[in-house]
């Protein structure tokens, strides 16, 4: 071994346990027991490469980040051109020149009601934005979202989502808030006749309850009964925007006009932090309703300048790399190939998902032979084999991915936009690959003991 290899692994090592001793020790030890422990040292497009030569593609894209790929040329080439200029990034009491541009192209693209945009530094922040929002306008405290959602991990974001792994231990939250069940509407009108709702927040496709793609016209009648009650229509599209599903967003694709809209994610290409709540003229002015209340609602690093030129500068990609029409043409490319080569596998229940946010779900095996391993160690975690099949793709097959946060039985599949057929190609052969080895008895199922095993012991 090289000195400069030996310099490399000890430089990760010591960077490792710097991060466990005064960040967060159980990330590093989840890392370490799934195999996924590995130092990145150049990421560019759909490629990440690592520090021991290693040539990983990524599937999961920062959880529908990088939709123009890491790094993009273009942007990086703004970001510098903007920290050239030394210009004026943060002053807080000016009129940010370029908040008002990237404002006018959002809304350009967004159309319909949404005609001005707050800007945050994530999701989270957007939704919280959006709670805030639609209380001021409506003059009511309640907010109703669907279960199983994810929303973000602040208080009020947190109070929106239904599964107890991200709620509990974190005390009372947001009250007037409830849930109903993704895709009824009985149950919906059931809430909104009440009309104690400011508003009702939905991803149109939810990603981490397994990539769940409603009803062709569940979006539509949703909208016309929050109209029939005075509840504010809001979309939570932090993963379905900018493209990603095809259109720049998805409530496009289902004939809706959302009174909110939330982006972040991919605003930014990835490099800076950025978010916004598109909204209607009556919504903003609600808030912004005289020169006293100007800056009644508003964040530190909302419109610094870095950030809408790295917004900027990606709605610019997008667009004239014509990504949205590859993300719906590469998305049916995929999920036709996915579907062909699962097919034959009676643990894999479904491919589904729009444009290039796709899930693979899986289902218990009925063969005695792979079910009796199956629950003893999904007894130990529910996401236990999803998990394996993470670990599988990365270590063997050099694929980064990752199971829903709130179905552990879906693996996500979400490329960067730019990813090209040879690489889908890749990856079709890959997860049958994984699919095949799980359909037998041996070294998947042994493997998957000791690490639920080793798992448990931590």
């Amino acid at each position: 071994m090289s000195t400069a290899v030996q310099v490399q692994i000890k430089q990760q090592a010591n960077g490792a346990e710097r991060y466990a001793e005064r960040v967060n020790p159980a990330w590093v030890r989840l890392l370490s027991l799934l195999e996924m422990n590995v130092r990145y040292e150049r990421c560019v497009g759909a490629d990440l490469f690592t520090s021991d030569g290693r040539r990983i593609l990524d599937f999961l894209s920062g959880y529908c980040v990088h939709n123009i790929g890491h790094n993009h040329p273009d942007v990086v080439a703004a970001l510098q051109e903007e920290l050239g200029r030394c210009g004026p990034a943060m002053i807080q009491t000016h009129v940010a020149e370029l908040a008002g541009e990237l404002a006018e192209q959002l809304c350009q693209r967004a159309g319909g009601r949404l005609q001005r945009a707050f800007f945050c530094s994530s999701g989270s922040e957007g939704v919280e934005a959006a709670i805030k929002f639609a209380r001021a306008h409506t003059r009511r405290a309640g907010i109703l979202s669907a279960e199983h959602a994810f929303h973000g991990l602040t208080c009020g974001a947190l109070s929106l989502m239904s599964d107890a792994y991200w709620r509990d231990g974190f005390g009372p939250l947001l009250p007037e808030t409830k849930t109903v069940p993704f895709g009824d509407l009985e149950s919906l009108e059931g809430e909104l006749k009440s009309k104690k709702f400011a508003a009702f927040i939905i991803e149109p496709i939810q990603s981490e309850a397994g990539v769940c793609v409603p009803d062709r016209n569940y979006l539509r009648s949703a909208e016309s009964l929050c109209r029939r009650y005075g509840t504010l229509f809001v979309l939570d599209e932090v993963q379905t925007g900018m493209y990603r599903t095809g259109p720049f967003l998805a409530a496009h694709s289902f004939g809706v006009e959302p009174d909110m809209v939330v982006l972040a994610k991919a605003m930014s290409g990835g490099l800076v932090p950025c978010g916004a709540v598109m909204m209607s003229e009556a919504i903003c002015d609600s808030v912004y309703s005289s020169v006293p209340k100007a800056f009644v609602h508003t964040s530190t690093f909302s419109e610094n300048s870095l950030a809408m030129r790295a917004a900027l500068a990606t709605l610019d990609v997008l667009e004239r790399e014509q990504l949205g029409a590859r993300s719906m043409a590469a998305g049916e490319y995929l999920r036709t190939r996915l579907s062909e080569a699962l097919s034959e596998f009676e643990i894999v229940k479904d491919v589904r998902g729009a444009g290039l946010l796709m899930g693979i779900e899986f289902q218990a095996p009925r063969q005695l032979k792979l079910r009796i391993p199956y629950e003893a160690f999904s007894g130990i975690h529910a996401g236990m084999f999803g998990q394996i099949v993470v670990m599988r793709m990365f270590r063997d097959a050099g694929f980064l991915t990752q199971i829903c946060g709130n179905n552990f039985m879906v693996l996500k599949v979400a490329p960067p936009l730019v990813v090209n057929d040879s690489q889908l190609d890749a990856f079709v052969a890959a997860i049958r690959g994984v699919v095949e080895l799980a359909n037998s008895p041996g070294a998947f199922w042994s493997e998957a003991l000791g690490l639920a095993k080793r798992a448990f012991q931590m």
